[in-house]
């Protein structure tokens, strides 16, 4: 059974793996990251991948095992150049008080801005290289500028379709140990489904699994089977905005990119709003890395759409 932290209250935070041998992997990174422990050392890494695969869990579980002194940045709020000028800098100038080294994980450092911050971060990597260590975690790689991908090791997180039954397996363990721990009664069948349709977002996985619990997972959910994305094509097509608007602020925590590739990939529109719907999809993904409100930029997209496309 994985440790848990009692004081948290998020499956996805009270059970966090702690070690690199609790982390749920391909065997092919985790040998990686095991060696980096047995040689208590790591290069500067930048792990990228979909939303909740284990980059972040990976970067703490290696702090942790490396007994590092260790300062976390959530990028997406906390990533200005004043930022690094000032939190990064007065730590990293600094010796660990353990004698070892001291590590700054950038989460999200895809939301860096690549003119100014990410720039100024590639000189800190050279500055304070003697004792400090930065982990970099991303879901989009290209939005890493080159000199920072040439300064760290990258490690791609992805999956192949043949692991997945293997990793599945262990993760349905996993939440099976949670779960008894948890007193939550529920029904293996039911379970393995909700895994199938989220897995490998373990997050993701873990947060529906705890929303489901309240009421029991004996059998399955009656909201299970809601498809968010026809609810938004529904009222897209419809041009019920008021409603729209309604739908994205009560479903803040939806992955918003996916919401707009499904919205891209649909078949509601006329083949010939196609291509100025790929131009509207690309402006309004990239600036979903910079905006300070990504809620109001799905909002926008969605409105866009609703007033310039043609729908069959």
């Amino acid at each position: 059974m994985i440790e848990s932290n009692d004081k948290e209250f998020l499956y996805v935070e009270k059970y966090r793996p702690s070690k690199i041998d609790d982390c749920i992997l391909p065997k092919r990174y985790k040998d990686t990251f095991k060696k980096f422990v047995e040689n208590k050392q790591i290069p500067n890494l930048l792990l990228t991948g979909s939303a909740g695969v284990g980059k972040t869990t990976v970067a703490k579980a290696l702090a942790n095992e490396l007994n590092a002194d260790v300062l976390v940045i959530n990028a997406s709020e906390n990533g200005n150049i004043d930022t690094l000028r000032t939190t990064i800098r007065s730590y990293a100038s600094t010796m660990s008080l353990m004698g070892g080294l001291k590590i700054v994980i950038l989460d999200e450092a895809d939301y860096l801005n690549q003119q100014s911050t990410q720039p100024a971060l590639r000189n800190f990597m050279e500055e304070f290289s003697d004792n400090c260590r930065f982990i970099l975690t991303a879901n989009f790689a290209n939005r890493i500028i080159e000199p920072l991908h040439s300064r760290c090791t990258t490690i791609e997180f992805n999956i192949k379709e043949k692991e997945f039954p293997k990793l599945a397996s262990q993760f349905m363990k996993r939440i099976d140990s949670i779960l008894e721990k948890e007193g939550v009664k529920y029904e293996p069948k039911v379970v393995a489904e909700i895994i199938t349709k989220y897995f490998p977002d373990f997050r993701k996985t873990l947060n529906e699994l705890q929303r489901f619990s309240m009421v029991g997972l004996e059998k399955m959910p009656n909201d299970f089977d809601v498809d968010s994305s026809s609810i938004v094509l529904e009222l897209l097509k419809n041009k019920e905005f008021g409603k729209l608007r309604k739908w994205v602020g009560e479903n803040k925590d939806t992955d918003h990119l996916k919401v707009m590739k499904d919205v891209l990939n649909s078949d509601i529109f006329e083949n010939a709003f196609i291509p100025e719907l790929v131009l509207i999809y690309n402006t309004y993904d990239y600036r979903n890395a910079f905006v300070a409100d990504r809620e109001i930029n799905l909002m926008a997209f969605l409105t866009e759409c609703m007033i310039n496309g043609k729908f069959k």
